[in-house]
């Protein structure tokens, strides 16, 4: 297994995998739409200063990925920026094996390096797995989004 910072050769294959993350969230929220759906651009962040992407190959195949993204704070917290962590996933058959861990571990890597101390990601609070993951490695939650639709 190896790590590295995903290139816009990668495209193709991260596009695929960002339909399976879309995919795999579905059943936990029932307004995303039936059609083809985009969360990211990907070439943005592939290319961008402010942000990385990497990717999980094995055996010649990119089986996960994830992005890192400088973000700026709220005006109202005592630092100004943080990093954002997204569109970690990985392919069902990769699950479970700690390489969720090592993406994260690559991500927080290159935070620290630009200098951030704080780290945020969003999960849906119906996936207990990936929150047990989360928190197993630090994370905890601080904020919960609520809504009511009339």
């Amino acid at each position: 297994m190896k790590i590295r910072k995903a290139t816009t050769e990668d495209l193709p294959v991260l596009l695929e995998l960002e339909q399976g993350i879309i995919d795999s969230e579905r059943p936990y929220d029932p307004y995303i739409r039936d059609d083809d759906v985009i969360y990211y651009d990907i070439h943005k962040l592939i290319t961008g200063s402010d942000s990385i992407v990497a990717v999980v190959e094995t055996d010649d195949r990119i089986v996960g990925c994830g992005y890192a993204q400088v973000r700026n704070s709220k005006a109202c917290l005592t630092h100004d920026q943080h990093c954002y962590l997204g569109f970690i996933y990985l392919l069902p058959e990769y699950r479970g094996k700690s390489i969720g861990q090592e993406i994260l571990s690559f991500l927080k890597s290159w935070g620290v390096e630009k200098g951030l101390q704080h780290f945020q990601l969003g999960v849906y609070s119906d996936i207990r797995g990936a929150l047990r993951a989360y928190e197993k490695i630090g994370f905890k939650s601080i904020s919960v989004v609520m809504e009511l639709v009339v």
